[in-house]
């Protein structure tokens, strides 16, 4: 192995670590001490030579493939390999021959900094990277400041990054991507404790096409990093801060009046902001489309109605806001009059809005096509009854869920046409929605397409009967935990709309039986899903289902059935044919025999066990 040295730079190749005093000869040899490696039992080799050497030698590789080839003989290699910081020259020729189509995700114990080393070598060949996210768990998460860097070095066609719950990763790994990954268009960080603002202003004046940004507990981030990001990243068009401690009005205020022109989305949640932030956004939010407010305990009635009348969120299309003391009805009409499109409107945990208040609203905001109500107590029927009145002609989805201030009551409210647009009644466990609560729900519904009842226990077949009569098609139903229905039901819903019902979920109404799959099997044409999971169905009413003449499920749930017995298999094969999932969860009068068979037999359906 003496000509081992003819592996090594030779010429002005070797002028990196020491100037040669004269031209270097071509016969030059480096002697090597043959006893010295027969004593340890082993022949010289490339790897015996120092990570200097080593460096040097890939450092002028000039393809990917030469360099990725290099990459699989070791790990030692391969984290030299993606240590190496290409030129200018060589990151301009990547962005011309690789357009980051490549996406990868690492999770858990897979993230770490030789995978992704290997990501930044490997994706050089084969499109470049474009998307990667790393998952970890703090615990064992083994992600560094190294392995950033080595995406920074090889990745410069990177536009998006997210990084969750990352322990080991401070501002130098970020430091690295604002130099290199300039075309990075969108960045997630969440429960990355150590990244502080000068990682965030380094990547705003590092990757000024910045066009979406998520912060999420990220203790150390502040108000310094949130200007920087205003100042230098004109294109921002999304932003998402939750649960930092040290941004405040400051830091949110001046990103928002930065960003005024090309902001279209802000969510902020549990922040420590006042009525002012609110006052700025709604002074500067003309182009915004979207906007959340979740948990700002710090922001009264005022800050809403600031918001509301400061007549710059004429564009706004959609508004959610969730645990906010400071909304009241005085509030919710400034905020009708100055969002003039608003189509969609989402109420969670708003204690202090009742009835007025929602009926000022809905009489200020006429384009109204989607309103959510989820744990609003003082809203009444009377409330529901009047808003859908005044929305009667655009209106397509209305969602109440645990709103425990609604309650049968003897109003009459007024007729409406049976041109009424709504598609989409969901009401989740409102406990006191009874038969004439719905009733007079029920008169919006000659259109209705889904229907999502769940969990209402008072709901019978005397006050579900009417409903389905007065409905023309309807598509997904989902009577989930309505535990009073009975057969009688299910009979008149595959009667009346066999023809069109694509979705069925009877999970927990534990009076339905055979007798509900039989009245399916002969009557829904184009039924994909059906779920009658902890219902009193056996094997005869698979058998009549796996008989139906038009059978297309994709998707059949039986969990927690206990009469679906080993008889069920030739049943099970047949309908096999079309599914894609099937859930059997529970069914333990099923053998596992059986079970080995129907696996074995239904290798292209998912089956839960």
């Amino acid at each position: 192995m003496e000509d081992f040295t003819y592996f090594l730079p030779i010429s002005s190749r070797m002028d990196v670590y020491c100037q040669p005093s004269k031209r270097v000869r071509t016969n030059f040899r480096i002697p090597f001490d043959r006893n010295d490696f027969e004593e340890e039992g082993k022949n010289p080799s490339i790897d015996d030579l120092p990570d200097e050497c080593l460096f040097e030698i890939f450092k002028r590789l000039q393809s990917g493939k030469s360099r990725s080839s290099c990459a699989c003989v070791s790990k030692r290699w391969l984290m030299l390999l993606s240590s190496i910081r290409r030129d200018n020259e060589d990151r301009g020729d990547q962005e011309l021959e690789n357009n980051g189509y490549l996406t990868r995700h690492l999770e858990g114990k897979k993230a770490t900094d030789i995978r992704l080393a290997a990501i930044a070598i490997g994706s050089i060949n084969h499109g470049g990277l474009g998307k990667l996210s790393v998952k970890g768990m703090n615990s064992i998460c083994r992600v560094t400041n190294v392995g950033l860097t080595s995406i920074a070095y090889g990745c410069s066609t990177l536009r998006a990054l997210s990084l969750w719950n990352i322990a080991s990763i401070s501002d130098e790994g970020l430091l690295e991507i604002a130099k290199e990954c300039h075309l990075l268009e969108k960045f997630d960080i969440c429960q990355c404790p150590l990244i502080s603002n000068r990682a965030l202003i380094a990547i705003a004046e590092g990757c000024s096409n910045l066009t979406v940004l998520s912060i999420e507990s990220c203790p150390n981030i502040g108000n310094e990093g949130l200007q920087a990001i205003g100042r230098s990243c004109p294109k921002l068009e999304s932003i998402s801060i939750k649960d930092c401690s040290l941004i405040g009005d400051c830091g949110v205020s001046s990103l928002i009046s930065s960003a005024c022109s090309s902001l279209h989305k802000v969510k902020l949640q549990a922040l420590n902001i006042t009525d002012f932030s609110l006052a700025v956004i709604g002074h500067y939010g003309k182009v915004l489309t979207h906007l959340t407010l979740c948990s700002l305990k710090n922001v009264s009635e005022k800050g809403f109605w600031v918001m509301g009348n400061a007549q710059a969120l004429k564009l706004l299309i959609s508004l959610t806001i969730t645990s906010c003391q400071g909304v009241t009805d005085v509030s919710l009409g400034a905020i009708g009059n100055g969002c003039k499109s608003l189509k969609q409107m989402c109420f969670r945990k708003c204690s202090f809005i009742s009835d007025d208040g929602l009926q000022a609203f809905s009489k200020a905001t006429r384009t109204l096509e989607v309103l959510q109500l989820d744990d609003c107590n003082r809203i009444t029927i009377s409330g529901i009854i009047g808003s859908l009145t005044n929305h009667e002609s655009n209106l397509k989805s209305l969602v109440l869920v645990k709103c425990s201030g609604i309650k049968d009551t003897t109003l009459q409210s007024p007729l409406l046409s049976c041109g009424s647009s709504l598609r989409w009644l969901s009401i989740r466990n409102c406990t006191g929605f009874g038969a004439a609560s719905l009733a007079l729900v029920g008169r919006l519904c000659p259109q209705l397409q889904h229907l999502d009842l769940v969990g209402l226990y008072s709901l019978t077949d005397a006050v579900l009967l009417p409903l389905l009569e007065s409905c023309e098609g309807l598509v997904k139903v989902n009577l989930s935990g309505c535990l009073n229905l009975t057969d009688e039901s299910i009979h008149t819903l595959a009667r009346l709309h066999g023809a069109t019902l694509q979705l069925v979920n009877l999970d927990g109404c534990r009076k339905i039986t055979d007798q509900s799959l039989v009245a399916i099997a002969d009557n829904l044409l184009v039924l994909n899903e059906l779920d009658v999971s902890n219902c009193a169905v056996s094997d005869c009413g698979l058998i009549a289902l796996s008989l139906a003449r038009h059978t297309n499920l994709l998707i059949l749930s039986l969990a927690g059935c206990c009469g679906i017995t080993s008889r069920s298999l030739p049943s099970l094969e047949r309908l096999g044919k079309t599914l894609v999932g099937l859930n059997l969860k529970g069914c333990n009068s099923i053998s596992s025999s059986s079970i080995e068979v129907l696996v074995e037999n239904l290798w292209r359906c998912d089956i839960l066990l």
